[in-house]
């Protein structure tokens, strides 16, 4: 067993090379064996082990720096960066954390959960190196999917410009090169590396700009030449040295490679070929399955969490059918086609189907663009990403009154994912902006009826739905529209008021049996859109009691609660907000992080008796 002998990559280094192919094998065993019993992100772990061991064996962290781009690529990192005997724990409360942390350990360089962020802040590092006058060698480690987004393009023509000695290595799990193509391309690299090659690129380049003078048709030609005789002219165009393609389960050559561009001056693009799902069969045959992934059997790599309908089944059920009787309807997605449920859609309807990449902002404005062509377009991407094109959304679709809506799935606490992935702020950054109708649905009939809503509104509008099994009412045969802004009242009662937007209508409820065994009387209500805010319900209230308790799955700071207790400033009311406190929240079971920030029934009642008191 050579892994139980590493605890740091000083360890590391001490192995044989010709041995590293066998601990590679041993930290892909780890890996599924620990993640089958937690859940996970398998594939895209498993394919890049050789990559992570080669890094840290040529390489001397944490004085060099290795930037993961969207962090469920560090598994095999976190192994060998004395985390080895924690990671049993991963995405476990108080447990290790399913993406690089800078707080968790020095080798985590830049934290990471969000994608095409990793050039950037590797360019960053470069600058702040050199300001400094410090030496060490940095390295970003980009998946070909991050290069979708357009933060990753934006990093690249900086550092082509700065001319910063840097390493971008591009981990493409995609493209298909054939053995031999990828030996030779191997072979190549290796001399390319030692500036063989590059001398006598940089010869041929001096030759063929002599002909530039004989016009635009012949220029034209040698830039296609200068293509097939040197691939990645992209990046060379954007001032990096590019090297590859090579493979990227040869430990050995990617070490050989790695030693010889160490020291090579201004950017680098190291473009390696890898497998998602490297090593484990049921992975490497559905790797999509397996990039994120529950408990399952490692020997036969079934699912082991019981299949429930989710508020994405209900989603994408609903969109096909209303989507069948009318074809102005279209679904954007940002690379998320399985997690949203449009994959549902594309199958049925490949022509009106879109996925934009990993380009939220994009996405955004795409389907602003079809929507002032006169289609209906949905956007449906996690809250937690929809942040990043905030200004797409306020200038593009708001501004312009544009009918697209967004779906924002994954709205609320997500559990295992943690801090960059709970989806708690979308009610705070988009009830200030003008124009949009905002709502979430207390149950999945509910969800049903807001979208067909949505869609006869000819309104920009937004609505927020939590991951996980559905709770609540059974489904309605047939889908129906809603009176917009209108709340509805779920149990009457006079002493106390709970109010409540989306899910958490559920647990009001539960909150006011509890009160009623106590002789307390709780009225409660599913607020159901936050824009426009059912002013007339809440004044009718008022006239019976005085005490409220309103309940959000989103940060308190600029939520469903603040905008309760300003639309009531001026009223003698006692007003207890319960929801998101101003910090980033950890991972962990949601359950239990809801438990532990109030957002349960017994707390609500608890807080309704403190307030009757």
């Amino acid at each position: 067993m050579y892994l139980e002998k590493i605890n740091n990559p000083q360890d590391l280094k001490k192995i044989a090379k010709e041995n590293l192919p066998k601990l590679a094998k041993e930290i892909r065993e780890k890996i599924i064996n620990d993640i089958s019993k937690s859940g996970g992100h398998l594939a895209s772990s498993l394919g890049i082990v050789d990559l992570t061991i080669a890094l840290h064996f040529v390489l001397d962290a944490p004085k060099d720096k290795i930037i993961w781009d969207v962090g469920h690529q560090a598994y095999a990192h976190k192994i060998l960066t004395e985390r080895k005997d924690k990671f049993h724990t991963i995405r476990q409360y108080k447990g290790l954390s399913g993406f690089p942390k800078r707080s968790e350990s020095e080798y985590d360089a830049f934290g990471a959960g969000h994608s095409s962020t990793a050039i950037s802040a590797a360019l960053g590092f470069a600058a702040a190196r050199d300001l400094k006058n410090e030496k060490f060698k940095i390295a970003a480690v980009v998946g070909d999917g991050s290069m979708t987004g357009g933060l990753a393009f934006e990093g690249l023509q900086n550092a082509g410009h700065l001319k910063k000695d840097m390493l971008v290595i591009l981990n493409d799990n995609e493209m298909f090169i054939s053995q031999k193509v990828g030996a030779v391309a191997g072979y190549f690299a290796k001399l390319l590396t030692a500036g063989l090659v590059k001398k006598a690129q940089d010869k041929v380049m001096k030759t063929v700009s002599r002909f530039h003078g004989f016009g635009a048709p012949f220029n034209k030609l040698i830039k296609r030449v200068k293509v097939m005789l040197f691939p990645g002219m992209l990046f060379e165009e954007m001032g990096f040295t590019y090297i590859g393609p090579i493979q990227g389960h040869d430990v050995n050559n990617l070490i050989t490679v790695f030693s010889n561009i160490k020291d090579m001056k201004g950017p680098i693009l190291l473009h390696i070929i890898t497998k998602k799902g490297k090593g484990y069969e049921p992975a490497e045959d559905n790797p999509t399955k397996f990039h994120g992934i529950g408990k399952f059997n490692s020997q036969t790599g079934e699912v082991l969490d019981e299949k429930k309908k989710t508020y994405t089944d209900i989603f994408a059920d609903t969109l096909v059918r209303l989507a069948r009787t009318n074809d102005k309807i279209a679904a954007i997605t940002a690379a998320m086609p399985e997690g949203t449920g449009l994959d549902k859609f594309a199958r049925e309807f490949p022509d009106r189907y879109f996925d934009a990449g990993i380009a939220e902002g994009h996405a955004v404005t795409f389907a602003a663009g079809m929507a002032a062509c006169g289609m209906q377009p949905i956007c449906a991407i996690y809250s937690t990403f929809m942040q990043r094109a905030l200004d797409n959304i306020i200038h593009d679709v708001a501004l312009q009154n544009l009918p697209v809506i967004f779906a924002l799935d994954r709205a609320g606490i997500v559990g295992e994912d943690g801090a960059t992935h709970h989806g708690v702020f979308d009610l705070s950054y988009l009830k200030y902006i003008p124009n949009l109708i905002i709502m979430s649905p207390a149950d999945g009939n509910e969800l049903q009826h807001m979208l067909k809503t949505a869609f006869n509104s000819n309104k920009p509008c937004v609505i927020r739905y939590p991951r996980g099994a559905v709770c609540g009412a059974q489904l309605d045969g047939v889908a129906s529209v809603l009176q917009i802004g209108k709340a509805k009242v779920l149990k009457e009662g006079g002493d106390i008021c709970l109010l409540a937007i989306g899910v958490q209508a559920e647990l009001c409820l539960q909150a006011a049996e509890i009160l009623k065994n106590k002789n307390i009387n709780a009225s409660v209500i599913n607020m159901r859109f936050l824009k426009p805010l059912d002013e007339e319900m809440i004044l009718n209230t008022l006239s019976k009691t005085k005490n409220f308790i309103t309940v959000e799955e989103n940060a308190l700071s600029g939520g469903f609660g603040e905008s309760i207790k300003s639309f009531l400033s001026n009223a003698s009311a006692k007003i207890e907000s319960i929801g998101i406190p101003d910090k980033f929240i950890e991972h962990g079971n949601a359950g239990c992080i809801r438990d532990k920030y109030g957002i349960s029934a017994q707390n609500i009642a608890d807080a309704a008796i403190k307030m009757l008191k």
